[in-house]
């Protein structure tokens, strides 16, 4: 950011409610959440092409995957979006500047940095071991060797509100030394997740009354309150508000963003999303739900699948003639829809945008989107999803449409996986296809099934395809769909690809998981030909940075834990 667009975001945490998203830092301490770098960045830019303001990429000290993705980050100019690294404190002992941690900090990239640090009296006696007067001394070294080298800082008083319901003056006073020392803004955190709304509304607003730094709100969920004592922060004059997508966290999770922001915007009229920006927070769920291996329950507020649907009796008739009767918002509004269940109407606006995209003129009365979206639903009954299989979904909709030119038609494969003796494992690929009116034989061997079959393919058809050496698997997730029926259970794959500028997902779907690795395997290949075919043809390069954004940056919306983890 140059410095014309840092004192604009400077002066959001006085005027403005802002997001900040931490899902790749905190989200990520959920029991079973793990992403690679490459999934880290992709998340980040649907974060940044959704409007979040700020974007909590990791804990850099922390370890090497933290350092990759900063570094990964560096190249990508973002649209609306500013970059935050996590931290914390200096160590008990350490001078700031010699601390290993905040060196760390003041050298990685991103100009903004979030710096947690103790203020209950409980953490100082029992975990750092310190007085409060020496905590005062470590907060106000920290934040002011950070802004001495340059960094603008969020600092993160952890467990303020236990800390405030222990001793309110010393918590207060750890609020002034952050801000004395230069803090651009202070968030109040729900460390354990237990305070209820009305105490978090007059806890800020004590604070606001007390102090003239900017104040944030983080809370956890562990009283299923998180996203109700947000917004009453909100009300009580906080200016940012943290959280990650679908609420994902430790225990039981973070204040869930998805649920905060139409809150927040049509609820409490403050518009802290870019305009036309709401309608994709459903697809911004669900793709971040998917490249975490997560499902997001059909029964979540706003974008969950029922969130939205009637079944029967005087609601149907109810809803179809008054909507508003049972829907508190109009489902359009955050890119979701009414689904009368008993019905087979709902869904044709997406699949009428989505021919549009692919330049197919195509309206909701036209007798073949009726038929697409029919099979459509046939194909989310045996386990299909598309929210981060864009590529399958470009050729489901192609295919029926009559769009569709498969680059080859298979006459079979097979794969042997033979174990030896000595420990090996041998996996070998053989496929029969046919290729502009030439029957191809491959066998390639590979480092398990499905790279096999990759590399077999890839062999078969690269010469009619030169194309096909610019396109690599980048990621490879299996789900078991139904998993009372153990081995014969189906199972849903997802294949990331990725031509050295764009990624983009694909999905297969059977019983058999080598089956459905091909199915995903052969669409994430086509797609990519097609994709890369139509944008030579237009003259177009690789959307990347600011040429991947179709928004224009909001000037509106808002602004030490354990050393093992950064919890806050």
């Amino acid at each position: 950011m140059d410095a014309e667009g840092s004192m604009s975001s400077q002066s959001r945490e006085d005027t403005e409610v802002t997001l900040y998203d931490t899902t790749l830092r905190d989200g990520m301490q959920q029991e079973g959440m793990s992403v690679s770098v490459d999934e880290k960045v992709r998340i980040a830019l649907k974060l940044d092409e959704l409007g979040i303001h700020y974007i909590e990429g990791g804990f850099p000290s922390s370890n090497p995957k933290e350092v990759a993705f900063f570094k990964a980050m560096e190249g990508e100019a973002l649209c609306t979006a500013e970059l935050v690294a996590f931290g914390m404190t200096r160590r008990r002992g350490v001078k700031a500047g010699n601390d290993p941690g905040l060196r760390v900090l003041a050298e990685t990239f991103p100009g903004i940095v979030a710096l947690v640090g103790k203020t209950w009296s409980l953490h100082l006696r029992e975990v750092l071991h310190v007085g409060p007067d020496e905590n005062l001394r470590i907060v106000a070294d920290s934040v002011g060797f950070l802004v001495g080298q340059g960094k603008r800082v969020f600092y993160d008083a952890e467990h303020f509100f236990d800390a405030y319901a222990d001793d309110a003056v010393y918590a207060l006073r750890c609020v002034r030394a952050a801000a004395d020392a230069g803090a651009a803004l202070v968030c109040l955190c729900d460390t354990n997740g237990a305070t209820l709304p009305a105490d978090v509304g007059r806890v800020v607003a004590e604070v606001r009354a007390d102090v003239e730094v900017p104040l944030g709100i983080h809370c956890h969920n562990d009283a299923e309150c998180a996203v109700a004592g947000s917004l009453a922060a909100v009300a009580a004059g906080a200016t940012q508000v943290q959280g990650t997508i679908n609420g994902y966290g430790e225990r039981c999770g973070n204040a869930n963003l998805v649920s905060i922001v139409p809150a927040l915007q049509l609820k409490m009229g403050r518009p802290v999303l870019p305009p036309g920006q709401l309608e994709r927070l459903t697809e911004a769920a669900y793709f971040v739900a998917d490249i975490c291996n997560m499902e997001v329950s059909a029964h979540q507020p706003y974008v969950g699948r029922t969130a939205f649907a009637h079944k029967g009796g005087l609601h149907v008739a109810a809803v179809e003639s008054v909507p508003q009767t049972f829907e508190h918002i109009d489902p359009a509004q955050v890119g979701n829809e009414q689904r009368i269940v008993i019905s087979e109407l709902s869904g044709k606006g997406a699949v009428v945008r989505k021919a549009q995209e692919l330049g197919i003129a195509i309206d909701g009365e036209d007798e073949r989107v009726g038929r697409i979206l029919r099979h459509l639903k046939d194909r989310e009954h045996k386990g299909y999803q598309y929210e981060a299989a864009d590529g399958s979904f470009d050729l489901f909709l192609r295919s029926e449409l009559g769009e569709r030119e498969p680059l080859f038609r298979l006459e079979s494969f097979r794969v042997i996986v033979e174990k030896r003796e000595d420990g090996r494992a041998v996996i070998e690929a053989t496929i029969k296809v046919h290729v502009g009116g030439e029957r191809i034989i491959s066998t390639a061997e590979g480092n398990g099934p499905v790279n096999a079959l990759d590399a077999a393919l890839r062999q078969a058809i690269t010469r009619k395809y030169p194309h096909l050496a610019d396109i690599e698997l980048v990621n490879f997730k299996v789900r078991i769909l139904d998993e009372d029926k153990g081995t014969g259970a189906v199972t849903r794959v997802l294949l990331d690809a990725s031509d050295g500028e764009d990624v983009w997902g694909a999905t297969g779907v059977s019983e058999n998981i080598i089956e459905a690795s091909w199915e995903a395997l052969v669409d994430s290949i086509e797609y990519g030909m097609v994709h890369s075919q139509e944008n030579e043809a237009a003259g177009l390069g690789p959307r990347r940075g600011k040429e991947r954004c179709d928004v224009s940056p909001s000037d509106g919306g808002a602004d030490g834990a354990a050393r093992d983890g950064g919890s806050r």
